[in-house]
This record gives structure tokens, sequence and C-alpha cells, in this order.
């Protein structure tokens, strides 16, 4: 039974015509504490159609209402407050988290519609550093969440493996490099080299001449700069693979940015047939003064092609491969102009599918407060930042559970693990500072207090040693329990929340709040007591394991089961 469905029938069999059942949905509240009812309906917008007031009306309607079902329902004020029957609620929600078990909160919203992922996306011949944690983690827990509702996403590396700073990184190498120091540790050298480059031409600015001379040469498939590239490029994609593999995140295309080098004549040609090119200072651009936004520069006044160009043969091949039902890009929030530019000249050139293309933006981690930034040698790198949080994990661990089985690999499960949870229980869009010892804290908004709490549900389990049944009714009474049930029951719509705004802190956020509770219920109740309820009891904490399992799984966070 959907029990808010449950609420607005019985409304509407006293509203009558005075407003649609949907909009009667859409008013329907929760209230803050379970002591306000479960449900909670204002009676406000009623008063003008009525001509009375918030109260009375309230009152009225609660009157003539059919309460069955309902353990009761009153006035309270200018609310109808309905309070579900606990019994009935309990034996439902508990029996359906038990049979349906990690398909739990699954649904059929996508009908298995392609959806292509723009996600991670680092630079070749630079570390990955904490700077691309977030695009990667709220990319990776995104397509979990499609996918857990009826999506097929398409996880998409587009890695920077093209561009100017190639011709830099070349220069840098042949003026200040060796094949030694880059064969020894390539990406450390290749971003010493880089940051050199940086530091070098704000005294010598004709080292950008000769970056844009040598990145020439490789578009135009030099063999010395194409050799270059190539070794740069395979170095960079064996480290990066080592940090993928710590953070448990996988793709299913690598295609970056130079694989669009035979796509974006297609695009200028296309451009060109429909008369969106015109010319601008030597340069190439579309003008988009009609979406209020600034040209589309789309090639340079050397020829050299942009961003855009890029951008536009990705998102063409894109379609034409997946056919996508939306197609994502999970970037900074930076890039918010650019990709509304992207959009207008695809719109423009008669491809309605554009308005399926949604930038999904993000803030920044912060040190100190300051931007992290690659070329002021400001990095934090990731593969450091994960090691070290291994061993903040390791640490608490040997202080509360020294005799504890498999404590490295579950050491690094937490160490790991705190790390993505605190990116993604912010809001995509703020901004973070990063101090690694509150994110690994075993107590506190942290992934490892979530992990502990399942780790603790799954001890009383083994402690109980009995098989949970689903023969008798599920019957919870405890009052501790009540905030736990609901909170099970509103999983799947926690779940379509956070699919529909592209939200993982919707569902870290619910993992939180769900730990808290199941851990007020144990400290309040006995659970293992030999009663008529045990069964039951032990029914809502194998319950809140699944559950909590399941959120943490869509977070891209494992669960150990002991901790």
């Amino acid at each position: 039974m959907d029990f808010k469905q449950q609420v607005t029938t019985a409304l509407m069999g006293v509203l009558g015509d005075s407003l649609p059942a949907d909009k009667v949905a859409q008013l329907i509240e929760t209230p803050k504490t379970s002591d306000l009812g479960d449900y909670a309906f204002p009676t406000f917008i009623l008063a003008k159609t009525l001509r009375k007031a918030p109260q009375q009306i309230a009152q009225d309607l609660v009157a003539e209402m059919d309460q069955a079902g309902f353990e009761k329902v009153i006035a309270n004020g200018p609310y109808i407050n309905f309070f579900l029957d606990k019994a009935a609620f309990s034996d439902q929600i508990l029996k359906t988290v038990l049979a349906e078990d990690a398909n739990y909160g699954q649904s059929d919203l996508g009908k298995g519609g392609n959806v292509p992922i723009d996600m991670s996306s680092p630079n070749i011949a630079k570390p990955i550093s904490m700077g691309h944690l977030r695009s990667t983690v709220i990319g990776n827990s995104i397509a979990k969440i499609l996918t857990k509702v009826g999506f097929n996403p398409i996880k998409i590396n587009h890695l920077g493996d093209w561009g100017t700073q190639f011709g830099k990184l070349i220069v840098a190498y042949k003026k200040w490099g060796s094949e030694e120091e880059v064969k020894e540790d390539p990406i450390t050298n290749l971003l010493k080299y880089y940051v050199k480059f940086h530091q070098e031409d704000v005294e010598h600015p004709e080292l950008d001449d000769e970056a844009r001379a040598w990145f020439r040469k490789l578009e135009a498939g030099d063999e010395e700069a194409t050799k270059l590239w190539s070794w740069f490029r395979t170095e960079s994609l064996k480290e990066f693979q080592k940090i993928y593999t710590m953070l448990g995140v996988e793709f299913d295309s690598f295609n970056g940015e130079a694989f669009y080098n035979d796509k974006m004549d297609g695009v200028v040609n296309a451009l060109e047939a429909k008369g969106l090119l015109q010319e601008s200072r030597g340069a190439e651009i579309v003008d988009l003064s009609a979406y209020n936004l600034n040209p589309a520069l789309i090639k340079k006044s050397d020829g050299a092609t942009l961003y855009m160009t890029r951008d536009l043969a990705a998102a063409m091949y894109r379609h034409d491969t997946y056919d996508f039902v939306q197609s994502l890009y999970v970037v900074g929030g930076e890039q918010r102009e650019h990709f509304n530019q992207m959009k207008a000249v695809l719109k423009e050139m008669g491809n309605d599918w554009s308005d399926e293309i949604h930038h999904i933006p993000f803030g920044l981690i912060t040190q100190g407060g300051k931007k992290l930034s690659t070329r002021s040698g400001r990095v934090i790198l990731l593969e450091e930042v994960l090691n070290d949080a291994v061993n903040l994990a390791q640490q608490q661990i040997e202080a509360k559970n020294p005799d504890l089985p498999n404590k490295e690999e579950v050491a690094k499960q937490v160490g790991i693990g705190a790390v993505i949870f605190h990116d993604l229980k912010n809001d995509r869009l703020d901004n973070f500072d990063f101090d690694l010892e509150e994110v690994v804290r075993f107590e506190g908004e942290t992934g490892p207090y979530v992990q502990y709490t399942n780790a603790r549900a799954q001890s009383i389990l083994r402690k109980a040693n009995q098989e949970v049944t689903m023969d008798a009714d599920l019957v919870v009474s405890d009052a501790n329990a009540w905030d736990v049930l609901k909170m099970l029951g509103n999983f799947p719509d926690v779940i379509v929340k956070a699919s529909q705004e592209y939200e993982p802190s919707v569902i870290a956020k619910y993992a939180l709040r769900l730990a808290k509770a199941f851990n007020k219920y144990y400290a309040n109740s006995k659970i293992l007591a030999d009663d008529d309820q045990k069964n039951a009891r032990l029914s809502l904490v194998k319950s809140v394991s699944t559950v909590l399992e399941a959120s943490l799984d869509l977070l891209g966070v494992q669960a150990p089961k002991a901790m």
C-alpha cells in the first residue's frame, strides 16, 4: 500500500471538487516529529473557496472523514494530522524490504534508456589530484542511482589528451626534462616540467609561441611530437588506473579529446552548410546573441580548433552512437557558460535532442579556504589522500577492535569510503574545505559512522543466531522503532528524488538519518530479548542493514560486515 496515497484518498473523500487529487498529493507534508503525526495537510488553500478560517476547515473535515486504516486523524490548528496504523505499516514495510532485499527501491522509471555520463576527465601527464575527486565520485554515484531507477548509464572518461598544453609539455620536456626522469617517475616529473613552464613563461612569453608551434606539429602528425604525446598518455593511464581501482570506479569508454580529431571537420562543415559560421577578427564564431550568450568560438585565427569544436563533435558522436535519452556532463560549475553555448549551437544546427543534455555542476574542494591549482603547483595528490585515509582508519580499528579479522581490507573500505562519503554528503553545488581527520572519524556525520552502524546491525544478527522468518506478523510496537520504520518506507522515494536532482547527497543524508534513528532505537530497546516480538525486531535490524548497504552502494562506498 502507498501510505501517502491512503492519505490522499481519505482527503478526497471529504474535499469533493474543492481540489484535484494531484494538487492534494502535492500539498501533503511530513511533520518534523512523529508526535505531530506521520503526514499533515495544510488547509490554508481552502479558506478562500470555503469562506472559513483554516482552523475551522480542519475541524470540519476531520469530523466528516472516514478514518478507517488510520490510528487516528486529528485537527491541529490549520493542519489535519494523520497517524498511520503502526502495526499494518510495520508488517508491510518489513516484509517488503526482506522480500526484495538488495532490489528494494528499484524501479523502471528509465525504461532502459541510455545515459552517457562524461566524468572524471583528468589531463594526461598530470597527476589525479583532489580536484578530480568530485567529478569522479559524483559521476559514479549518479550512474549507480540511475541504474537503480531503470536507466542504462554509460560512464565516459573524456581524457584531457589533446590541446595546447601538450605543446607546453613538449617544450618543457625538451628544455628541462630527461627520458631517465620520466621513466623513473612519469607523473611527478611531467608535472614538474609543466609547472616550470608556467613559472618561466611569465618572464619569457616567447615560450608560449614555441608551445603553439609544437601543438600545430602534433595536430599535423609530426613523428617526434606524436611519439612523445603517445608516451605521456600511456604512462599517465597506468597511474590513473591505480587510483580508479582504489576508488572502485570503472569506465565504459576512455575516448578523450584526441578521439575526436577526425570528427571536427564534420562539425565545421555542418555549421558552414547551415550558414551559422561568421568571421570575427580572423576567427570563426557562431553568434549566440539570440540566447543572450557570448559568441561560440569554433576556430582560432591560426586555424586551431578549440574545446567547443571538440565538445560539439563529442555530443554528436554520443547521440549517434548511444541514441541517448539524456546526456550528462559532470563538470565543475565554472564551465556553465561553455555548456550553455554548446547546447545553443547544437540547437541552432537543428538538433532538438540538445534539450536532453544536462550540465551537472559542482562546487570546489578547498584547502584552508583556497582553491587547488595545478599551474601554481598547489596540488593535493588523490592517491596520497586515499593512502593517508586508510592509515587513519587502520589506527582507529587497532584502537577499537584489534582482533578484527581482515583488518587491512576493512581499513581500505573504511578509509577510502570515508573520503567518497564526505564528498557526496555535501550538496553538489557547495564548496567545502577538506580536513582528513574529520573525514575519517567513526563518530559524527561521516561515512565510517554509517558503516559502523551497519556493522553493528550485522553483529546483532550474528549474536541472535536465528533465521528471520516472514511467516508471522512483523509488528514492532516499540515506540523507538517508529522513526526507523518510516525511514525504511521512504527509501524508494529518496532514490527517485536523488535521480531527478542528480544529487547523491540526498542518499548520503538519508543514510546518516537512518543510522542515527537506528542507533537511538538500539540504545533504548532490548532487541535480543526472548519474547513474541523478537523475530519482528530482528527483521527490523536486517531491514536496516539491507537499506544502509544499498545506500552506501549507491554512493560507491563498501559496507564491511564487522569493524
